[in-house]
């Protein structure tokens, strides 16, 4: 309990005593328990003082979730001189219910189509250095009510008169207008501003989204929000050349010169060549337009081909900003998938996927629980690993575990054994159920 205090302390100032006292209570029962993680599971694995009406009070209990992730990392993860990365993606946790808040029928990419369940977007922390990821803010995407089609014959029911071909007579260029933003960009939006208002000391440029988010609408909101966009083109998506030649005699310059070619891609653009295996994988680096978008691209294509079936495939990154090299965007893209490891460990272990609780409070603090459990446990686990470089967020469970049944053991016992007994036999039962326990452990007396 005493280390669970000392990790806590970061959050005294934005909950009230009973609140960080009752949630000490649910992340020890957390540390240590099995099975389902409910409210009624975490009630049956706390202490004189986390009964399952005290846990479902604080279930109950509206907390500002973003001050609290923060608050951790800040205090326990963060390195003011390292490189950090923003990452956003969207975790899908299944509900077969119908009175759960926010449930409807969203995308899952496991599944492979769209199921029964909860949306959320995910706004994460990522150090490049320690290439690792912690989560900063939740929000959960809450289906559109359902409109109901206009009848009748009134103006508004009708459709809009097509517009005739060609450019109208007299109209002129101008500035390309500000995008119309979906739900899930303003959601976005209202979160990156938000987190970007609680860590503003802290230096971060970029925001790394994946393939769904790579369109110009999205590059708007990342723009006015201050960063720069990184993510992912179709593989066909239509790129040109700057135009470079004379200026015309009549009219302006043209913007926009010949379309890329993916299939002869410049051999002056080819930043480095790879052989692995069968595969050559080469990496390209162009400066290109996309109509769609009002400003040129930092573009990155990584070419991959099987030189023994003589078939190729590619992929297509790209950064708003000009001055990332092409080893830097793949890079900080490939980062990215540490917020996926992220979602792994909240499901498998602090329980995204268990929770049964249906109120809109209840299951924002569910959800906010197990993240903050992700970066809890990334502040635990080292201490460990300078002694078991491969201790694992499973053998941590075990560990508090074995803590949990020494000290319900130590309670029954008629006379209090000697010190290094109770320490041998923390260390023997920490061995049981471990995935790799060292070996001092097994051979413990």
């Amino acid at each position: 309990m005493s280390e669970i205090i000392t990790l806590t302390l970061c959050l005294a100032p934005y909950v009230s005593k009973t609140q960080l006292k009752q949630l000490r209570h649910i992340l020890l029962a957390l540390l240590g328990m099995t099975g389902r993680v409910s409210m009624l599971g975490l009630s049956r694995w706390t202490t004189d003082g986390g009964s399952y009406r005290t846990v479902q009070r604080w279930f109950q209990t509206p907390l500002d979730w973003g001050v609290l992730l923060w608050a951790v990392v800040r205090t326990h993860l963060l390195d003011p001189n390292r490189v950090y990365l923003l990452a956003g993606d969207d975790v899908v946790v299944s509900k077969a219910g119908k009175k759960t808040y926010g449930v409807g029928r969203f995308y899952s990419s496991i599944a492979g189509r769209p199921i029964s369940s909860l949306s959320f977007l995910t706004l994460s922390l990522i150090d490049v250095e320690q290439r690792r990821s912690y989560p900063l803010a939740v929000a959960q995407h809450v289906p559109a009510a359902k409109t109901v089609k206009a009848t009748g014959n009134s103006e508004a029911a009708r459709p809009a008169a097509k517009r005739g071909r060609g450019r109208p007579k007299g109209s002129k260029n101008h500035v390309k207008a500000a995008p119309v933003l979906s739900a899930e960009l303003t959601l976005l939006q209202t979160q990156v501003q938000r987190v970007l208002a609680r860590m503003a000391p802290l230096p971060v440029k970029h925001l790394v989204l994946d393939g769904f988010f790579g369109n110009y609408p999205t590059t708007g909101v990342v723009r006015g929000c201050g960063l720069h966009l990184i993510s992912k083109l179709r593989h066909d998506a239509a790129l040109y050349f700057p135009y470079t030649g004379a200026k015309p005699s009549r009219g302006p310059t043209p913007r926009y010169a010949d379309k890329l070619d993916y299939k002869a891609l410049p051999e002056q653009a080819r930043c480095s060549s790879v052989t692995e295996g069968r595969f050559v994988i080469e990496t390209y680096q162009l400066t290109l337009w996309h109509k769609d978008f009002p400003d040129p691209l930092n573009v990155v294509v990584v070419l991959k081909t099987d030189t023994r079936a003589h078939k190729s495939s590619h992929v297509v990154l790209f950064s708003t900003d000009l001055s990332l090299t092409a080893a830097q965007l793949v890079d900080y893209y490939r980062l990215r998938f540490q917020i996926e490891f992220n979602f792994r460990d909240a499901k498998q272990y602090w329980g995204l996927e268990d929770f049964m609780n249906v109120s809109a409070v209840a299951v924002t603090n569910a959800v906010n629980l197990a993240f903050l459990m992700v970066n809890l446990s990334a502040v635990l686990l080292p201490a460990h690993r300078q002694h078991y470089p491969d201790f694992s967020v499973l053998d941590l469970k075990l560990y508090y575990r074995t803590r949990r049944y020494l000290h319900e053991v130590l309670k029954s016992l008629p006379d209090p054994p000697a010190a290094d007994f109770i320490s041998r036999l923390g260390q023997r039962l920490s061995a049981l159920g471990g995935i790799r326990p060292p070996a001092d452990f097994q051979n413990a007396a």
